[in-house]
């Protein structure tokens, strides 16, 4: 069973409380989704803004695909597609309250407090273990899968952050008062 994926904006509201879970093979992580960020083709924002490339062709495929990109030449982040195959879009996760394997959490980012481990969207990468192995993967058939969680209590959109283009779109969304968003 997955949320809404029918559309990036609808999909980063939705995908919200769900149980994010990486079965890897030091251990499972796990943690429920709290701030996510939509991209679609017609925003200049997004990786899909420019058509189908190499880089980006997962975000082409079907909803629920994993969509796995380098950034910043250091730092990996992940996506899930949404929509209908061929029209490019996906919603980033930026940060998850931490639910499961928090030690390996700890270990991987090489830090003790809870707060750190998961609030950004390269930090949740590094702390669930994600890689460019989950790329093009599915979440109903991968390491990677979706869970019902919990349901958040109040929802916040805003503009999304860490972006240069289209940087008024509102289509930011976090868990209202969860100290695990990664900017309020």
């Amino acid at each position: 069973m997955l949320p809404d994926l029918s559309d990036a904006v609808t999909a980063a509201r939705e995908l919200l409380g769900w149980k994010l879970i990486h079965n890897s093979p030091e251990g499972v992580t796990a943690g429920y989704i709290v701030e996510t960020e939509a991209y679609t083709m017609e925003d200049p924002a997004s990786h899909t803004f420019g058509g189908p490339t190499k880089r980006n062709a997962a975000m082409f495929e079907e909803a629920g695909t994993i969509y796995v990109y380098f950034t910043y030449g250091m730092h990996y982040c992940v996506n899930i597609v949404t929509g209908q195959k061929g029209h490019g879009q996906a919603v980033l996760l930026r940060a998850l309250e931490p639910a499961d394997g928090i030690e390996l959490m700890k270990q991987r980012r090489g830090t003790q407090i809870s707060e750190r481990l998961t609030n950004g969207p390269a930090k949740l990468v590094q702390a669930m273990g994600i890689s460019k192995e989950q790329y093009g993967k599915h979440l109903t058939t991968g390491t990677l899968r979706l869970e019902p969680g919990v349901t958040p209590s109040g929802i916040v959109q805003t503009t999304r952050i860490g972006i240069k283009k289209a940087i008024d779109q509102p289509w930011r969304f976090y868990v209202a008062g969860n100290r695990f968003v990664s900017k309020r």
